[in-house]
């Protein structure tokens, strides 16, 4: 179930660790469509809730799903640890630095990255 909170006067809505993988646009704009009824600015989804195919940036997914996002102007932010999807990709690598570099998308570590990151 998602959740929508407000840290530093920014309202996020929270995807729960539990729940069935995010996989494909219509995944992302299911999620798209529950922050806009709520008011969210940014939408967080645990690393765990994602297929793995999202950190395989061949498949194109984690590409797709981020572009859902910048078409309707949400931030999505990758909350947990994916050094073991970085550490055997490049590219991936390189795309999570310059995404967290950006305002639109990041990759964050953990809570206190996300509440950090959210303060301005």
């Amino acid at each position: 179930m998602s959740t929508v909170q407000t840290i530093h006067d920014v309202p996020v809505l929270r995807c729960a660790v539990e729940g069935e993988p995010i996989r494909s646009e219509q995944d992302a704009l299911d999620l798209i469509g529950d922050a806009g009824y709520q008011g969210a600015q940014w939408v967080v989804i645990p690393v765990e809730r994602l297929d793995p195919a999202f950190f395989q940036l061949q498949t194109r997914i984690a590409g797709d799903i981020i572009q859902k996002f910048a078409n309707y102007r949400l931030g999505l932010i990758v909350l947990g640890d994916v050094s073991a999807h970085t550490a055997t990709s490049t590219a991936l690598r390189d795309f999570v630095r310059e995404s967290n570099r950006g305002r639109q998308n990041w990759f964050l570590a953990d809570e206190d990255e996300l509440v950090a990151r959210l303060a301005g």
